[in-house]
Formats: structure tokens, C-alpha cells, sequence
């Protein structure tokens, strides 16, 4: 019996890249890095040793991007990266195009994403995904990957976790209270035991 090959992802496109090498795409870049590289959430979840470059990227009407998997590692010499995580920074207001929706697979449950402008979702790169097919109007969206300072999913998870109660604890405890200290020091023995 013949085995099913997976298309790689250039195979499956139906989309287009903006030039981010133009003065105005360098301007944009800066822009995007700065929104992508300062946001805690992100931060707090990915654990990143080194983002991508971005791309941004226009799906009209008619265009989708098929199911694929996402390369092990992308970029060329020192830009080389392993992608741990891939994300997605929605540009496009939902309403302003039908159809698009970012599909993602996890554990045989397709989650189906498409948010307002501004917001981002992170996920595996290792995780089978698509877009659906733009019905009308058009998706702008900037994708880039992440290789993590934590590459297992887990470790990074209870990270998040330990991440969240500091926050949480910081609104009722001042930085130098115990509970403070103890889960400081906690989550940065476990990022040196963690990471790679």
C-alpha cells in the first residue's frame, strides 16, 4: 500500500508576500518585531531564544494555504532557526473578509482561528495546519516562527503556569514578600534545568 506523502508548505500556497526589503517594509518589520518580541503573554508562553523574520502576508479571494506542516528549521546561516512554535498576528479585521479561518489539529481536534486585528495566536509548528479558502474580501496576516530557549511543549507549559500565579501574586504581594521570592526563584531554576 502506498503511503500518503504530506505537501510541503510552498506546495500549498495560495497567497502572497509583501517585500519587506523596501524602506516602507523595513519600516513595518520594526514596527511588527517591536509589537511580537515586548508582548509579556508571548514571552511568558514561548520561552523565545530567537524569532524569525516575519512575514506578512495577503490571501484574497480564492486563496487559502493547505494543510501542511511547518519546516524543522527555517532561515540560512546564523538566521537559521529550529521552529518550535509558529504564530500567527491577525492585520485584517474578521469582518472585512470571509472564510480564512487559521485551522489547527491538535490531539484529533481541528481548532478553527481567526481573531481581530492586533491579536496573535501561538502554536506548535510541529501541529498540522491550513487557511481556509478566502471566499471574499482579503486576509492580511504577519506569520513568523519561534525557536524556544524551552523546546519541550511541557516544561514551557508548566513555565506559563508558574508564570501566571507570579503575576497574579504580584497584585496582593510586594516583590520582596516570600511567596514572591520562593516562585522567582522557582521559575528560574526551572528555566536553567529547562533550557537548551
Amino acid at each position: 500500500m502506498a503511503q500518503r506523502q504530506l505537501a510541503t508548505p510552498r506546495a500549498v500556497k495560495r497567497n502572497e508576500q509583501a517585500d519587506l526589503g523596501t524602506r516602507t517594509g523595513t519600516a513595518l518589520r520594526a514596527i511588527l518585531n517591536a509589537a511580537v518580541e515586548r508582548h509579556p503573554v508571548l514571552r511568558a508562553a514561548a520561552q523565545p531564544k530567537r524569532i524569525s523574520s516575519l512575514v506578512v502576508s495577503r490571501t484574497v479571494a480564492g486563496g487559502g494555504y493547505g494543510r501542511h506542516v511547518d519546516n524543522a528549521f527555517i532561515g540560512n546561516g546564523a538566521a537559521r532557526i529550529r521552529t518550535d512554535l509558529s504564530f500567527t498576528l491577525f492585520l485584517s479585521n474578521p469582518e472585512s473578509y470571509q472564510g480564512g479561518e487559521l485551522e489547527i489539529e491538535t490531539a484529533g481536534v481541528t481548532q478553527s482561528v481567526k481573531l481581530p486585528a492586533g491579536d496573535l495566536v501561538l502554536y506548535p509548528s510541529t501541529t498540522l495546519h491550513q487557511v481556509a479558502t478566502v471566499e471574499s474580501g482579503q486576509r492580511i496576516v504577519c506569520i513568523g516562527w519561534i525557536e524556544s530557549l524551552v523546546p519541550d511543549g511541557a516544561d514551557r507549559e508548566i513555565l506559563f503556569d508558574l508564570e501566571n500565579l507570579k503575576a497574579t501574586l504580584a497584585r496582593t504581594h510586594s516583590p520582596q514578600s516570600e511567596e514572591m521570592l520562593v516562585i522567582s526563584k522557582t521559575i528560574a531554576n526551572l528555566l536553567r534545568k529547562f533550557s537548551r
